[in-house]
């Protein structure tokens, strides 16, 4: 079995380098070497090299700069995207591709589910959902895995910011009126496997899995929780912190603005591919703590 890795060097890019080679023969490219933003490249280089499995960590993920950068973020989130899903037909290949939770709303009072109307708020949301139906409507067997607020060890991300903060101010002020769940690179990439590798192994699981699944950490926390949340294991860790969790404010989005604007509600239900595939999907606390013992000088 071959299997194509794109966006090799990013968060989930990484961990999946790690979770994917016991499975077969990996091949895992960075944008050097298959760039999205050469759509017609990047299918060349795919059909060349003959995969049995597409993954693609690679997306353009820069949600303010979106606003002002359509046709960059079109070009990757949905061309490039299409071609994949052709050429996955093509090679009678299953394309593994990563959405997100900003293609709905946020309106709904309750956790996503798979089947609830989409409605994004952003040029980034619409751009990963035009990508998503692109999927969809190409005829591929494909796992689309909408996934919320990835953070990795390696890389930028909101708990890192908020321990870099932490050390240089002497209070913080988060927005406590959005709600999701925190998911660590590492969940996603090896519950990827695992999905892979059961699909592969079962005929029939194969036969009635293409489709998509919230693939996200169990539980729920406000991004003003979870700050206090980085903070308090922090300190428990030993980090040199000015600011504890009581120095951490409140605020409103509103307080905060952004030129794309957030889903309030960024819960997606991931029982269906809990159900589906017999995983068990843990509370985000578990990987959070696993990145702050990483993260300890």
């Amino acid at each position: 079995m071959k299997i194509l890795l794109l966006g090799a060097q990013g968060q989930v890019g990484w961990e999946l380098q790690r979770a994917l080679a016991p499975l077969g023969q990996l091949l895992a490219l960075d944008r050097r070497s298959a760039d999205l933003e050469a759509p017609q490249a990047l299918a060349e280089r795919v059909l060349h090299e003959q995969p049995s499995i597409i993954v693609n960590a690679a997306a353009y993920t820069a949600v303010d700069k979106a606003e002002a950068d359509q046709d960059r973020a079109r070009t990757v989130n949905v061309e490039s995207v299409a071609l994949l899903a052709t050429v996955a037909r093509q090679l009678d290949a299953w394309l593994v591709h990563y959405s997100t939770d900003y293609v709905f709303d946020g309106r709904k009072s309750a956790a996503y589910v798979e089947t609830d109307a989409t409605g994004p708020l952003s040029v980034y949301g619409q751009t990963k959902l035009d990508g998503e139906q692109a999927i969809r409507g190409s005829g591929c067997q494909h796992l689309i895995l909408r996934t919320s607020w990835v953070y990795a060890a390696r890389g930028g991300n909101f708990a890192k910011t908020m321990l870099r903060l932490a050390a240089e101010r002497d209070e913080l002020k988060v927005v406590a009126d959005q709600v999701g769940a925190p998911t660590s690179a590492e969940l996603l990439a090896d519950v990827t496997a695992l999905m892979l590798q059961r699909l592969t192994t079962d005929s029939a699981l194969a036969a009635k899995a293409s489709g998509i699944y919230h693939l996200v950490a169990s539980g729920e926390t406000s991004w003003f929780a979870y700050a206090q949340f980085v903070i308090d294991e922090a300190i428990r860790l030993g980090w040199p912190l000015r600011v504890t969790s009581e120095r951490i404010q409140p605020i409103n989005a509103a307080q905060y603005p952004v030129p794309a604007q957030r889903p309030a509600n960024s819960r997606l239900d991931n029982q269906k591919l809990q159900r589906t595939f017999g995983l068990h999907l843990p509370d985000w606390q578990v990987h959070v703590k696993r990145m702050l013992i990483e993260l300890t000088p």
